[in-house]
Protein backbone atom coordinates (compact mmCIF):
# COMPACT_ATOMS: atom_id res chain seq x y z
CA UNK A 1 0.00 0.00 0.00
CA UNK A 2 1.56 3.51 -1.17
CA UNK A 3 1.79 5.93 1.74
CA UNK A 4 -1.16 8.27 0.30
CA UNK A 5 -3.31 5.40 0.30
CA UNK A 6 -2.35 4.68 3.83
CA UNK A 7 -2.57 8.12 5.26
CA UNK A 8 -6.12 8.10 3.19
CA UNK A 9 -7.36 4.86 4.91
CA UNK A 10 -6.33 5.77 8.66
CA UNK A 11 -6.42 10.04 8.76
CA UNK A 12 -9.41 10.72 9.73
CA UNK A 13 -8.89 8.45 12.48
CA UNK A 14 -5.64 10.21 13.59
CA UNK A 15 -7.26 13.62 12.63
CA UNK A 16 -10.08 12.44 15.29
CA UNK A 17 -7.50 11.36 17.90
CA UNK A 18 -5.95 14.43 17.95
CA UNK A 19 -8.28 16.52 18.41
CA UNK A 20 -9.65 14.38 21.43
CA UNK A 21 -6.54 14.14 22.78
CA UNK A 22 -5.81 17.93 22.37
CA UNK A 23 -8.97 19.26 23.68
CA UNK A 24 -12.28 16.97 24.84
CA UNK A 25 -9.76 14.19 26.66
CA UNK A 26 -8.54 17.09 29.14
CA UNK A 27 -12.39 17.97 29.97
CA UNK A 28 -13.38 13.71 30.31
CA UNK A 29 -10.45 12.47 31.51
CA UNK A 30 -12.31 11.71 34.77
CA UNK A 31 -14.76 9.88 33.26
CA UNK A 32 -12.78 7.02 31.44
CA UNK A 33 -12.69 5.89 27.96
CA UNK A 34 -12.57 8.90 25.79
CA UNK A 35 -16.72 8.79 25.28
CA UNK A 36 -17.06 12.76 24.62
CA UNK A 37 -20.34 13.44 23.03
CA UNK A 38 -19.68 13.60 19.22
CA UNK A 39 -16.35 12.38 19.09
CA UNK A 40 -15.12 9.48 17.52
CA UNK A 41 -12.78 8.38 19.61
CA UNK A 42 -14.94 5.92 21.53
CA UNK A 43 -12.30 3.13 22.99
CA UNK A 44 -9.27 4.84 23.70
CA UNK A 45 -7.22 1.72 24.77
CA UNK A 46 -8.69 -0.18 21.23
CA UNK A 47 -8.04 3.15 19.09
CA UNK A 48 -4.20 3.21 21.07
CA UNK A 49 -3.29 -0.21 20.23
CA UNK A 50 -4.41 0.30 16.33
CA UNK A 51 -2.14 3.38 16.66
CA UNK A 52 0.73 1.66 17.39
CA UNK A 53 0.30 -1.06 14.68
CA UNK A 54 -0.10 1.48 12.41
CA UNK A 55 3.15 3.04 13.58
CA UNK A 56 4.90 -0.60 13.00
CA UNK A 57 3.45 -0.73 9.44
CA UNK A 58 4.80 2.73 8.60
CA UNK A 59 8.36 1.97 10.01
CA UNK A 60 8.28 -1.29 8.06
CA UNK A 61 7.27 0.32 4.91
CA UNK A 62 9.79 2.56 5.51
CA UNK A 63 7.16 5.81 4.67
CA UNK A 64 8.45 9.20 5.22
CA UNK A 65 10.01 10.69 8.34
CA UNK A 66 7.37 13.39 9.05
CA UNK A 67 4.50 10.53 8.71
CA UNK A 68 6.31 8.25 11.30
CA UNK A 69 6.94 11.45 13.58
CA UNK A 70 3.26 12.34 13.95
CA UNK A 71 2.42 8.43 14.86
CA UNK A 72 5.26 8.43 17.20
CA UNK A 73 3.81 11.90 19.09
CA UNK A 74 0.19 10.25 18.74
CA UNK A 75 1.47 6.55 20.52
CA UNK A 76 3.28 8.46 22.83
CA UNK A 77 0.56 10.78 23.65
CA UNK A 78 -2.15 7.90 23.80
CA UNK A 79 -0.05 5.63 25.90
CA UNK A 80 0.08 8.83 28.57
CA UNK A 81 -3.72 9.22 28.24
CA UNK A 82 -4.62 5.40 28.80
CA UNK A 83 -2.09 5.59 31.88
CA UNK A 84 -3.91 8.49 33.14
CA UNK A 85 -7.58 7.03 32.51
CA UNK A 86 -5.85 3.80 34.63
CA UNK A 87 -4.65 5.40 37.24
CA UNK A 88 -7.99 7.40 37.80
CA UNK A 89 -9.74 4.46 37.67
CA UNK A 90 -8.20 2.92 40.20
CA UNK A 91 -8.66 5.77 42.59
CA UNK A 92 -12.31 6.09 42.22
CA UNK A 93 -12.40 2.56 43.22
CA UNK A 94 -10.34 3.31 46.10
CA UNK A 95 -12.79 6.70 47.03
CA UNK A 96 -15.69 4.41 46.40
CA UNK A 97 -14.61 1.75 48.93
CA UNK A 98 -13.88 4.52 51.01
CA UNK A 99 -17.00 6.82 50.77
CA UNK A 100 -18.82 6.51 47.79
CA UNK A 101 -20.15 2.86 48.60
CA UNK A 102 -21.35 3.61 51.85
CA UNK A 103 -23.09 7.62 51.13
CA UNK A 104 -25.14 5.66 47.80
CA UNK A 105 -26.61 3.43 50.47
CA UNK A 106 -27.35 6.17 52.52
CA UNK A 107 -28.80 7.98 49.93
CA UNK A 108 -31.28 5.07 49.02
CA UNK A 109 -31.81 4.66 53.40
CA UNK A 110 -35.67 4.72 53.06
CA UNK A 111 -35.61 1.66 50.15
CA UNK A 112 -33.16 0.07 52.05
CA UNK A 113 -35.07 0.18 55.58
CA UNK A 114 -37.97 -1.26 53.37
CA UNK A 115 -35.49 -4.43 51.50
CA UNK A 116 -34.71 -5.40 55.57
CA UNK A 117 -37.79 -5.44 56.53
CA UNK A 118 -38.65 -7.66 53.85
CA UNK A 119 -35.92 -9.50 54.59
CA UNK A 120 -35.33 -10.16 58.66
CA UNK A 121 -39.25 -9.96 59.54
CA UNK A 122 -40.43 -13.00 57.48
CA UNK A 123 -37.32 -14.80 59.00
CA UNK A 124 -37.86 -13.65 62.52
CA UNK A 125 -41.27 -14.95 62.10
CA UNK A 126 -40.69 -18.18 60.47
CA UNK A 127 -37.58 -18.72 62.87
CA UNK A 128 -39.78 -18.31 65.53
CA UNK A 129 -42.54 -20.72 64.14
CA UNK A 130 -40.22 -23.30 63.51
CA UNK A 131 -38.51 -23.40 66.77
CA UNK A 132 -41.68 -23.88 68.14
CA UNK A 133 -43.00 -26.40 65.65
CA UNK A 134 -40.58 -29.17 64.17
CA UNK A 135 -42.90 -29.83 61.15
CA UNK A 136 -42.96 -26.03 60.11
CA UNK A 137 -39.78 -26.73 58.41
CA UNK A 138 -41.49 -29.18 56.06
CA UNK A 139 -43.26 -26.70 54.81
CA UNK A 140 -40.59 -25.04 52.82
CA UNK A 141 -38.18 -27.86 52.65
CA UNK A 142 -38.34 -31.83 51.76
CA UNK A 143 -37.03 -34.02 54.29
CA UNK A 144 -34.02 -35.19 52.60
CA UNK A 145 -33.41 -31.54 52.17
CA UNK A 146 -33.75 -31.16 56.33
CA UNK A 147 -31.96 -33.90 56.97
CA UNK A 148 -28.68 -32.65 54.95
CA UNK A 149 -28.73 -29.44 56.59
CA UNK A 150 -28.97 -30.89 59.93
CA UNK A 151 -25.61 -33.10 58.69
CA UNK A 152 -23.81 -29.90 58.01
CA UNK A 153 -23.78 -28.58 61.32
CA UNK A 154 -23.75 -31.83 63.33
CA UNK A 155 -20.98 -31.45 65.98
CA UNK A 156 -19.13 -34.57 65.18
CA UNK A 157 -18.32 -33.15 61.62
CA UNK A 158 -14.29 -32.39 60.63
CA UNK A 159 -16.04 -29.44 58.97
CA UNK A 160 -18.44 -27.78 59.07
CA UNK A 161 -21.25 -26.11 56.61
CA UNK A 162 -21.83 -27.70 53.07
CA UNK A 163 -20.85 -31.09 52.05
CA UNK A 164 -17.53 -31.06 50.50
CA UNK A 165 -16.89 -33.66 47.32
CA UNK A 166 -13.04 -32.60 48.33
CA UNK A 167 -11.16 -31.21 51.27
CA UNK A 168 -10.48 -27.93 48.55
CA UNK A 169 -11.04 -24.89 50.56
CA UNK A 170 -10.23 -22.53 47.45
CA UNK A 171 -13.18 -25.40 45.58
CA UNK A 172 -15.52 -24.21 48.22
CA UNK A 173 -14.37 -20.94 48.23
CA UNK A 174 -15.61 -20.48 44.21
CA UNK A 175 -18.76 -22.34 44.95
CA UNK A 176 -19.91 -19.78 47.79
CA UNK A 177 -18.99 -17.02 45.42
CA UNK A 178 -20.98 -18.38 42.85
CA UNK A 179 -23.81 -19.28 44.53
CA UNK A 180 -24.01 -16.00 46.75
CA UNK A 181 -23.44 -13.89 44.21
CA UNK A 182 -26.30 -15.72 41.98
CA UNK A 183 -29.14 -15.44 44.69
CA UNK A 184 -27.92 -11.67 45.27
CA UNK A 185 -28.38 -10.91 41.09
CA UNK A 186 -31.71 -12.31 40.67
CA UNK A 187 -32.95 -10.19 43.96
CA UNK A 188 -31.71 -7.20 42.20
CA UNK A 189 -32.43 -8.22 38.49
CA UNK A 190 -36.11 -9.54 39.77
CA UNK A 191 -36.75 -5.67 40.64
CA UNK A 192 -37.53 -4.83 36.79
CA UNK A 193 -40.30 -7.10 37.50
CA UNK A 194 -41.86 -3.00 39.00
CA UNK A 195 -40.51 -4.77 42.04
CA UNK A 196 -42.25 -7.77 42.70
CA UNK A 197 -40.04 -10.00 42.21
CA UNK A 198 -37.05 -8.30 44.54
CA UNK A 199 -39.93 -8.41 46.99
CA UNK A 200 -40.47 -11.95 46.19
CA UNK A 201 -36.88 -13.08 47.08
CA UNK A 202 -36.31 -10.71 49.68
CA UNK A 203 -39.18 -12.68 51.70
CA UNK A 204 -38.62 -15.86 50.57
CA UNK A 205 -35.23 -15.86 51.70
CA UNK A 206 -36.13 -14.28 54.66
CA UNK A 207 -38.30 -17.50 55.30
CA UNK A 208 -35.76 -20.05 54.18
CA UNK A 209 -33.34 -18.56 56.75
CA UNK A 210 -35.43 -17.87 59.01
CA UNK A 211 -36.67 -21.83 58.90
CA UNK A 212 -33.17 -22.69 59.08
CA UNK A 213 -32.01 -20.71 61.93
CA UNK A 214 -34.82 -21.89 64.20
CA UNK A 215 -35.18 -25.85 63.36
CA UNK A 216 -31.23 -26.00 63.66
CA UNK A 217 -31.68 -24.15 67.17
CA UNK A 218 -33.97 -26.80 67.95
CA UNK A 219 -32.42 -29.77 67.30
CA UNK A 220 -29.48 -27.86 69.30
CA UNK A 221 -26.97 -27.25 67.09
CA UNK A 222 -26.10 -24.14 68.39
CA UNK A 223 -22.94 -24.77 69.29
CA UNK A 224 -21.73 -25.07 65.57
CA UNK A 225 -24.38 -23.67 63.54
CA UNK A 226 -24.17 -20.02 65.27
CA UNK A 227 -20.60 -19.79 65.19
CA UNK A 228 -20.04 -21.18 61.57
CA UNK A 229 -22.80 -18.24 60.57
CA UNK A 230 -21.47 -15.15 62.52
CA UNK A 231 -18.78 -14.04 60.58
CA UNK A 232 -19.56 -14.87 57.25
CA UNK A 233 -23.04 -13.55 57.63
CA UNK A 234 -22.11 -10.14 58.39
CA UNK A 235 -21.45 -9.46 54.52
CA UNK A 236 -23.18 -12.28 52.99
CA UNK A 237 -26.66 -11.13 54.77
CA UNK A 238 -26.26 -7.14 54.44
CA UNK A 239 -25.36 -7.91 50.86
CA UNK A 240 -28.96 -9.82 50.25
CA UNK A 241 -30.77 -6.70 51.74
CA UNK A 242 -28.77 -4.58 49.91
CA UNK A 243 -29.16 -6.05 46.23
CA UNK A 244 -32.71 -5.96 47.63
CA UNK A 245 -32.91 -2.61 48.04
CA UNK A 246 -31.36 -1.64 44.43
CA UNK A 247 -33.81 -4.18 43.10
CA UNK A 248 -36.68 -1.99 44.58
CA UNK A 249 -34.93 0.99 43.03
CA UNK A 250 -35.57 -0.10 39.84
CA UNK A 251 -39.12 -1.08 40.39
CA UNK A 252 -39.91 2.29 42.07
CA UNK A 253 -38.70 4.09 38.82
CA UNK A 254 -40.80 2.13 36.61
CA UNK A 255 -44.07 2.12 39.02
CA UNK A 256 -43.52 5.89 39.51
CA UNK A 257 -40.87 7.36 37.12
CA UNK A 258 -41.36 11.12 38.22
CA UNK A 259 -42.19 12.84 35.01
CA UNK A 260 -39.89 10.88 33.53
CA UNK A 261 -40.36 8.21 30.78
CA UNK A 262 -39.92 5.11 32.15
CA UNK A 263 -36.79 4.50 30.23
CA UNK A 264 -34.87 7.34 31.36
CA UNK A 265 -36.23 7.15 34.73
CA UNK A 266 -35.20 3.37 34.56
CA UNK A 267 -31.52 4.46 33.34
CA UNK A 268 -31.25 7.23 36.18
CA UNK A 269 -32.64 4.72 39.02
CA UNK A 270 -30.07 2.13 37.11
CA UNK A 271 -26.84 4.35 38.26
CA UNK A 272 -27.98 4.81 41.61
CA UNK A 273 -28.69 0.88 41.94
CA UNK A 274 -25.32 0.19 40.07
CA UNK A 275 -23.77 2.44 42.91
CA UNK A 276 -24.88 -0.37 45.37
CA UNK A 277 -24.45 -3.29 43.44
CA UNK A 278 -20.74 -2.88 42.92
CA UNK A 279 -20.62 -2.86 46.51
CA UNK A 280 -22.60 -5.34 47.29
CA UNK A 281 -20.55 -8.44 45.10
CA UNK A 282 -17.31 -7.59 46.27
CA UNK A 283 -18.95 -7.85 49.98
CA UNK A 284 -20.04 -11.58 48.78
CA UNK A 285 -16.82 -12.21 47.79
CA UNK A 286 -15.66 -11.40 51.26
CA UNK A 287 -18.19 -13.84 52.29
CA UNK A 288 -17.65 -16.34 50.28
CA UNK A 289 -14.25 -16.45 51.59
CA UNK A 290 -15.00 -16.24 55.19
CA UNK A 291 -17.23 -18.99 54.68
CA UNK A 292 -14.59 -21.17 53.05
CA UNK A 293 -11.61 -20.58 55.04
CA UNK A 294 -13.07 -19.57 58.36
CA UNK A 295 -16.62 -20.65 59.09
CA UNK A 296 -16.15 -24.15 57.87
CA UNK A 297 -12.84 -24.75 60.38
CA UNK A 298 -13.95 -27.20 63.02
CA UNK A 299 -10.53 -26.33 65.00
CA UNK A 300 -11.06 -22.93 66.19
CA UNK A 301 -12.84 -22.02 69.79
CA UNK A 302 -16.54 -21.23 69.56
CA UNK A 303 -15.66 -18.10 71.50
CA UNK A 304 -13.19 -16.48 69.00
CA UNK A 305 -15.70 -17.43 66.37
CA UNK A 306 -18.06 -15.71 68.09
CA UNK A 307 -16.12 -12.76 68.93
CA UNK A 308 -14.61 -12.68 65.49
CA UNK A 309 -18.32 -12.23 64.31
CA UNK A 310 -19.79 -10.00 66.25
CA UNK A 311 -16.72 -7.49 65.72
CA UNK A 312 -17.49 -8.26 61.99
CA UNK A 313 -21.37 -6.94 62.11
CA UNK A 314 -20.13 -4.19 64.12
CA UNK A 315 -17.56 -3.08 61.35
CA UNK A 316 -19.53 -3.09 58.95
CA UNK A 317 -22.61 -1.58 60.77
CA UNK A 318 -20.09 1.35 61.34
CA UNK A 319 -19.38 1.44 58.01
CA UNK A 320 -22.40 2.03 56.29
CA UNK A 321 -23.23 4.29 58.86
CA UNK A 322 -19.97 6.32 59.53
CA UNK A 323 -17.86 6.15 56.35
CA UNK A 324 -17.77 8.83 53.72
CA UNK A 325 -19.24 11.48 55.98
CA UNK A 326 -17.85 14.86 54.92
CA UNK A 327 -16.74 13.74 51.74
CA UNK A 328 -17.79 14.08 47.77
CA UNK A 329 -21.22 13.82 47.23
CA UNK A 330 -22.42 10.32 46.32
CA UNK A 331 -23.33 10.98 42.96
CA UNK A 332 -19.54 10.83 42.19
CA UNK A 333 -18.92 7.13 43.23
CA UNK A 334 -19.30 5.67 39.45
CA UNK A 335 -16.64 2.79 39.47
CA UNK A 336 -15.44 2.24 35.65
CA UNK A 337 -14.48 -0.97 34.17
CA UNK A 338 -17.41 -2.76 35.27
Amino acid sequence: MKQRDFEHRYGAGWDALEQWLAGAGDRGGHKGAGREAGDTVTDLPASYRALCQQLAVAKERQYTNQLIDRLNRLVMAAHHRVYRQQTLRRNTWLWYLQAGFPQAVRAQSRTVWLAAALFVLPALVMGIGSYLDDALIYSLMSPEQVTSFESMYDPGNRVLGRERGSDSDLMMFGFYIENNIGIAFRTFAAGLLFGVGAIFFLVFNGLYLGVVFGHITRVGFVATFYPFVIGHGAFELTAIVLAGAAGLRLGQALIDPGGHRRLVALRRASTEAMKIVYGTFLMLVVAAFLEAFWSSSATLPIGVKLGVGALLWLLVLAYFALAGRGSASAGEAEPHGS
